[in-house]
């Protein structure tokens, strides 16, 4: 592992690391979820009960009015209340992973948080108070913040976008990162974001996949297709039918991994999760996939959709996480709101 500091004094740890604790925002903003709203703070309160019961959950609320009916939820969801600390926190939307601070880890193993721009995915206007929570998280937590810049240039990221194994090897999308079509930093190119990769996060290598998939409005991001599950291991949506929109892209980044196998790292095992069958609400295409799962202390919480896959991937994921028990949770509504369960945590590690 100390190789990895070589050359930087931070690292971004794995997802399946030992964590201090989960943060998430309590969904407020109907908007994001038009005519479905009504059951999305049942499953948030899921969500939250599950994790609650394993380690600390900082839940951030909008103000303090709404406290005793969000309690009320949690505790018809049977969550571990004393493990549950509410920080009043104004938001637009829930998606921490992408708006919040990423915890990382100095050489000396102090946490630090890196605080990232976020323009709600070159998409939406209304990001201000997203952009802004970590200084919420900062009071609360007492813990130093360091600022990401890159040629004197504010550098946008979102922690849906990448993803670690840890031990200096991160994966990306050139759609997300490089795409002139919601851009996040204009002029990137491969190498800046390697040398960004590698003086916040500590990487050596970086895996290159090209697209997302399908009816992703963050335009790509890697966490709905491509997942560390151990330093060696990763998890890869395949879709079989090659009728379907993803077939294509989702093949071709199979065929990247392997190649990146067969010339770097001999030993990297590939596992193909299945993709569930193509959802729509209301006509419009949603990004349902099993890969937008959460790592906690241990347990796995995995977004299921009513699907005939569901039971296949699950067994997938309890022959490659032993030592966690594998929770599903019905995302078939909450991906209304084009994300689920990976999309609404941030870990903060020990």
């Amino acid at each position: 592992m100390d190789s990895v500091f070589l050359k930087n004094h931070l690292r971004m740890p794995a997802e399946w690391g030992k964590q201090k604790s989960t943060w998430v925002a309590w969904p407020h903003n109907k908007k994001d979820w038009p005519n479905k709203f009504e059951n999305i703070p049942y499953v948030f309160a899921e969500i939250i009960s599950c994790i609650s019961k394993v380690q600390i959950v900082n839940l951030l609320i909008q103000n303090k009015k709404s406290k005793k009916k969000i309690i009320n939820y949690l505790k018809q969801k049977k969550a571990k209340i004393n493990n549950i600390k509410i920080i009043t926190c104004k938001t637009d939307r829930v998606w921490v992973r992408d708006s919040g601070p990423i915890f990382l880890k100095d050489k000396k193993k102090n946490i630090i948080l890196s605080n990232w721009n976020f323009n709600a995915w070159a998409k939406y206007k209304n990001f201000k108070k997203d952009n802004k929570a970590y200084l919420k998280i900062k009071r609360a937590t007492k813990i130093k913040v360091i600022k990401t810049k890159f040629k004197r240039k504010k550098i946008i990221l979102e922690g849906g976008s990448i993803d670690v194994n840890g031990n200096g090897l991160l994966l990306t999308t050139k759609q997300c990162l490089l795409s002139k079509i919601q851009e996040r930093n204009k002029g990137f190119k491969i190498k800046d974001y390697e040398i960004i990769f590698q003086k916040f996060f500590g990487i050596n290598k970086v895996i290159w996949l090209n697209k997302g998939i399908v009816g992703d409005d963050t335009h790509g991001h890697v966490d709905d297709i491509a997942r560390f599950v151990s330093k060696n291991t990763i998890f890869i949506a395949k879709e079989n039918n090659k009728k379907e929109k993803n077939f294509k892209n989702l093949s071709e980044n199979i065929e990247i991994l392997k190649k990146y196998k067969n010339e770097n790292i001999k030993k990297l095992k590939i596992v193909p999760i299945p993709m569930p069958e193509p959802k729509k609400i209301k006509g419009i295409r949603v990004p349902a996939s099993y890969l937008n799962f959460y790592i906690a202390n241990k347990i796995v919480l995995v977004p299921v959709f009513k699907d005939p896959k569901d039971k296949i991937v699950l067994r997938i994921f309890k022959r490659h996480f032993k030592n966690r028990k594998i929770v599903p949770v019905d995302c078939s509504v909450l991906v209304w709101g084009f994300g689920t369960i990976h999309c609404l945590t941030q870990q903060e590690p020990i």
